[in-house]
């Protein structure tokens, strides 16, 4: 192995919110973007920095997890890493990780898991930007008319050019930085970032240039935001390789995904399967509603646009995915191959299995997939195999589901 400098920097990432705004039921650097969480893009933009001692703030009890996402985003440099627990606030989180500094560091970086997509150049920025006076922190203009309110009511307009937007990391003179904490330490001085900290003590801080990309996940919307991010960055990468000499008739042909799923009977409450209740039969077991069938759709819409599959994108690394139903899976699934250049030709599924009894509802259950898919046409058929299998015996269901797709900026191939 490579033997690495010892560094004189390191980065305080702080992963330990519960992201209760985000209502995603786990804490909210190990929700999902994309295949990898909030925490493993916020890593790889950080080990794609300088090189820097890393120390993560874990959220109790997910010590392991946020150690598995370390090591898979340092690589070869995991020696840098460093895991401690968080505290009660932000404060005390970031105070146990100042704690876990190696004694050659003298500039101190703290960062946001929250801000999965900051860029490299900017973590180095804030690095280069600190001196033995002075801390340095990101922050972009505010472009917004501000007003200052009392409940409902407009009080006045405030002055825009007097203010920024601060973002992370926030750079600082390390032994400062340990004297303003222990400073807030003893008067009990509570801070919304390090800044704000670290000025109290009558430290100065400079401001540099901020990224758009830098944004906080903070609610949903902040996460559907970072996925569109990816996703149009997916796309302009697969249409930069389809038109490349080596790939020019690929992108011109339809492709071809084909996907399976079984669940065996399970669980409490009632099945979900095609997009549908069924009240009364018993439901199928899964990380999510067990739909077999809304899973082996995902896996070949996915498998034909070469995005991976179901595990990567809803799997249990996906908290907020738990207990949904087709309609979330499907339409998630129909965003990221639009976002790729892909639209969905057609779907045809076929399960096997002795209940529940389907043709009564087939036409209810393919305009309920094929709503969640924007409109594409999906057909469904069901099958018994004559008490052979595991599907025969009763004992669950197994589905076979094939997806056609094309690039998106080309007609459809007709029939």
């Amino acid at each position: 192995m490579t033997q690495l400098p010892v560094p004189t920097t390191a980065i305080i990432v702080v992963a330990a919110g519960s992201g209760s705004r985000l209502n995603a039921g786990a804490p909210k650097a190990l929700v999902g973007i994309d295949s990898r969480s909030v925490l493993r893009h916020a890593l790889d933009g950080v080990f794609a920095a300088r090189t820097m001692q890393v120390v993560v703030v874990a959220p109790a009890g997910f010590e392991g997890v946020v150690e598995s996402e370390l090591l898979e985003a340092a690589g070869e440099r995991s020696a840098l890493g460093t895991i401690v627990t968080g505290g009660e606030t932000r404060q005390s989180s970031v105070a146990a990780g100042l704690a876990a500094l190696w004694g050659d560091v003298d500039t101190v970086l703290v960062h946001d898991a929250a801000r999965a997509l900051t860029p490299p150049a900017q973590i180095d920025a804030v690095a280069d930007a600190v001196t033995a006076e002075a801390g340095a922190i990101p922050a972009l203009a505010v472009v917004d008319t501000l007003k200052q309110v009392e409940g409902d009511t407009v009080v006045s307009a405030v002055d825009r050019s007097l203010l920024a937007a601060a973002q992370t990391p926030q750079g600082f003179p390390r032994r400062s930085l340990e004297a303003a904490y222990a400073r807030a330490g003893e008067t009990g001085e509570e801070h919304t970032d390090d800044a704000a900290l670290f000025a109290s003590a009558g430290g100065r801080v400079r401001r540099i240039p901020g990224s758009e990309r830098a944004f906080k996940i903070t609610t949903p919307d902040d996460l559907e935001r970072a996925r569109l991010l990816l996703g149009d960055a997916h796309a302009t990468a697969s249409r930069q390789s389809a038109g490349s000499p080596s790939a020019p008739s690929a992108a011109a042909l339809p492709r071809i995904g084909i996907g399976t799923d079984a669940h065996a009977y399970g669980g409490e409450g009632n099945l979900w399967l095609a997009g549908l209740e069924w009240p009364g039969e018993q439901p199928l077991s899964g990380h999510s509603d067990g739909d077999a069938v809304a899973h082996a759709i995902v896996d070949a819409l996915l498998g034909a646009a070469g995005l991976g599959d179901i595990g990567e994108h809803f799997g249990t690394a996906h908290p907020e995915y738990a207990g949904a139903h087709a309609d979330v899976f499907l339409a998630r699934t129909a965003q990221m191959l639009a976002a790729a250049g892909f639209a969905i030709g057609n779907v045809s599924v076929q399960f096997q299995g002795n209940r529940p009894r389907f043709s009564a509802r087939r036409q209810e259950a393919e305009a309920a997939l094929s709503a969640a898919l924007g409109g594409a046409p999906v057909s469904v058929a069901a099958t018994t195999t004559d008490g052979l299998g595991f599907a025969g015996r009763g004992e669950g269901i197994a589905v076979t589901a094939v997806a056609l797709v094309f690039d998106a900026g080309r007609t459809p191939p007709s029939a």
